[in-house]
């Protein structure tokens, strides 16, 4: 005869309740569960978090707190990355055309941004592009971005090479702005719309 933990039996309890009683929120379900557990809120808040964990059950963010419209959405908290993207991007090339290169200290400034410009945007907006939703974790998602970056940049380059301009600051800020500002956009769009169909 098999005996159950207590722990067990809880846990099944809360996954019954969210099966049959369907609540909307974690607050609903704490009360349900309370209705039939001798508990408090705490363990029961508990509980339910290490079944997430377990990847026994998944809890859904609230849907009313995604923006149906793009607008909308660009406006919110979550899409702060693609801002802050944008806005690098846009002052690296800025900094790239105002600055020379023997404007110490400001150089070094161009300098640091120029290396964000080149080795990490260009492969983090298209990574997020591909893979909109949170699949891989951080250390995977800057080693992808990194290497998207290195195998982009020298692409341009060589197409740049067969263009009458040529190889030069301008056409290579120019191209990798252009390149990281559409793939950003095609990322914010791909997020968006994999977040509204959850």
């Amino acid at each position: 005869m098999s005996q159950h933990k207590p722990e067990d039996e809880t846990d099944r309890q809360i996954i019954q309740i969210l099966r049959e009683k369907k609540p909307e929120n974690v607050e609903e379900l704490v009360r349900l569960a309370q209705e039939k557990l001798p508990l408090n809120k705490q363990e029961i808040l508990k509980h339910i978090l290490l079944l997430q964990e377990k990847e026994k059950i998944r809890l859904k963010t609230n849907q009313a707190q995604m923006p149906e419209k793009l607008s909308t959405y660009l406006l919110s908290k979550q899409a702060h990355w693609y801002w802050i993207t944008i806005t690098l991007a846009s002052i690296t090339a800025l900094l790239a055309f105002t600055i020379s290169e023997n404007n110490f200290p400001l150089v070094y400034a161009r300098y640091i941004l120029g290396s964000i410009f080149v080795l990490w945007l260009p492969g983090y907006t298209l990574t997020k592009a591909l893979f909109p939703e949170k699949e891989l974790d951080g250390t995977e998602r800057v080693a992808l971005s990194m290497g998207m970056s290195i195998a982009l940049v020298p692409i341009i380059g060589l197409l740049l090479n067969y263009t009458p301009w040529g190889i030069r600051l301008t056409p290579i800020t120019i191209s990798l702005l252009a390149l990281t500002l559409t793939f950003a956009t095609a990322a914010i769009k791909r997020e968006h719309q994999t977040k509204l169909k959850k």
